[in-house]
């Protein structure tokens, strides 16, 4: 694989806000998974195609006025959900 066909698959991310986001704000996230944590935290999981998507749901994120409490990058491809949980 070159290093041109790595950089256009897209990249896992999980993204931890305060706060629960209902589900109607699903497509507004572009298909991400959201999970409703028991601390009263919303996780985000999906793939984001590049940089400049990701700063897109960030500022998206700010815009709603929830606070982020973290970005972390799970790798590129598609990631199973569930082993991201584990």
């Amino acid at each position: 694989m070159s290093e041109a066909e790595i950089e256009s698959e897209g990249k896992t991310y999980q993204i931890k806000l305060k706060g629960h986001l209902e589900e109607s704000w699903a497509d507004w996230f572009d298909g991400l998974t959201f999970i409703l944590e028991s601390d009263g935290t919303t996780t985000l999981t999906g793939e984001v195609i590049d940089q400049a998507a990701l700063h897109g749901l960030l500022k998206k994120i700010r815009d709603l006025g929830l606070p982020l409490l973290s970005v972390n990058y799970l790798g590129a491809g598609k990631t199973d959900i569930s082993d991201i949980r584990k």
